[in-house]
C-alpha cells in the first residue's frame, strides 16, 4: 500500500508542523533545501528530531553544490544521532536551489561523484575528493557511528538521474510524477512529490482559501516551465504573465520568477493561476479525488505520496489530506 508522507517549504515553524504530521500518521517529512528562500534545512530537521519520535525525517531534496560531501556527511551523522533509524536522505541535481541563483541544474557526473564519495564517507571509509583524500574522524559523541546505514534517495527528473540511482545502488528516486524511464527502473521506492488541498463538500476551486492552500502547485508549474523553455502562454493570462516577467531585468529575473516559489502566490502568477488551472493540474480534488489518485500512482509504481501543504491554515491542511487519504 502506497505510503503517506509530507514534505515541507522548510520554515521556522516547520518542526511543530513535522510533530503535528508524525500524530496524524504521517511516514516521513521531507525538508526542501533552497537557501535563497528558506531556512537551513539540516537546522529545522534537527529541531523536528527533537519533538518527534517515530517519523522518518530528511532533505527532499539535498542540492550537492551546495554543501562540501563532508559537510552534508557530518549532517547526515548529526541527524542520526538524534533520530535513530528514521533519517533518509534525498538528493538530486537541483531545481529550485540552483535556479534561485540563476543557475542550471548539475551535471549529472557531478552528483554521481558527490553522491559516490557520500556513500563512502558513511561507510567509514576514505575517499578521493579535490584530489585528496577525506575520512569522517568524529569520536563518540560527535556523531552516529560509522557505517552509517542511511537510504538515499535520487531526485530524478529524467532517465540520467534514474540511471544515476541505479548505478549507485540508491533505495530510490523521488520523482513529480511516475514516467516511464524513470519509476520503471526496478528500484524499491519511488517517491512522487504532490501540491493542492482537498475540497471540501461543494467548495468552489477558486475561493481564496483553495488558491492560497494549493496556488503554489500551479504557480512552481509556470515556473518550472519558464525555466525549460515551455509556452505558458497557452494558458489562459500566460501572454500578460510572461510580458510581467519579461519587464523584469535579465540580471535580477531568476529571482523575480520564484518569489514565494512553493510558498504562495505572487501578484504575476495570479494572472494565470486560477480554480480551473489547478483543477486542470490535477492539485485540488474531492477526499474521493484523492484516493483515486492514489490508486493511480500505486498502480504505476509509486510506493510513497510526499504531500506538501501550504497557506495559512499547514495543520488544517496536514489532516484534510490524511481523512482523505484513508477515507
Amino acid at each position: 500500500m502506497i505510503e503517506i508522507s509530507c514534505a515541507f517549504a522548510t520554515a521556522m515553524d516547520t518542526p511543530e508542523h513535522v510533530a503535528i504530521a508524525e500524530e496524524l500518521g504521517y511516514r516521513r517529512a521531507w525538508l526542501y533545501d533552497s537557501p535563497a528562500l528558506y531556512p537551513d534545512a539540516w537546522v529545522q530537521l534537527a529541531r523536528a528530531a527533537d519533538r518527534t519520535s517515530r517519523i522518518g525525517l530528511g532533505p527532499g531534496v539535498a542540492i550537492p553544490s551546495l554543501r562540501h560531501p563532508m559537510t552534508t556527511a557530518a549532517a547526515i551523522a548529526t541527524l542520526a544521532e538524534l533520530a535513530p533509524g528514521r533519517v533518509e536522505v534525498a538528493i538530486g541535481s537541483g531545481f529550485t536551489g540552483r535556479m534561485t541563483f540563476g543557475q542550471k541544474p548539475l551535471p549529472w557526473a557531478f552528483v554521481r561523484e558527490y553522491v559516490s564519495t557520500l556513500q563512502a564517507l558513511l561507510r567509514g571509509e576514505a575517499a578521493p575528493w579535490e584530489g585528496r583524500l577525506i575520512q569522517m574522524m568524529h569520536p563518540p559523541g560527535f556523531g552516529a557511528a560509522r557505517p552509517l546505514d542511511v537510504p538515499i534517495i535520487i531526485g530524478a527528473g529524467g532517465p540520467k538521474g534514474a540511471q544515476a540511482a541505479v548505478d549507485l545502488g540508491a533505495a530510490g528516486v523521488f520523482v513529480t510524477g511516475p514516467r516511464a524511464g524513470i519509476t520503471d527502473r526496478g528500484l524499491p521506492r519511488a517517491v512522487v512529490l504532490s501540491y493542492g488541498t482537498v475540497l471540501g463538500e461543494g467548495e468552489d476551486a477558486g475561493s481564496e482559501r483553495v488558491l492560497a492552500a494549493a496556488g503554489h502547485g500551479g504557480a512552481v508549474a509556470l515556473h518550472g516551465m519558464y525555466e525549460r523553455g515551455g509556452d505558458v502562454t497557452r494558458y489562459p493570462g500566460g501572454a500578460e504573465w510572461l510580458a510581467e516577467l519579461e519587464k523584469v531585468p535579465a540580471e535580477t529575473r531568476h529571482i523575480a520568477l520564484h518569489d514565494l516559489h512553493l510558498v504562495g502566490l505572487n501578484d504575476r502568477d495570479r494572472l494565470v493561476v486560477d480554480g480551473e488551472l489547478l483543477q486542470r493540474f490535477g492539485q485540488v480534488r474531492t477526499p474521493a479525488g484523492w484516493r483515486d489518485r492514489l490508486a493511480e500512482l500505486e498502480a504505476a509504481g509509486i510506493t510513497e505520496i510526499a504531500y506538501q501543504p501550504a497557506g495559512p491554515d499547514i495543520p488544517g491542511e496536514l489532516a484534510r489530506f490524511m481523512a482523505a487519504a484513508r477515507g
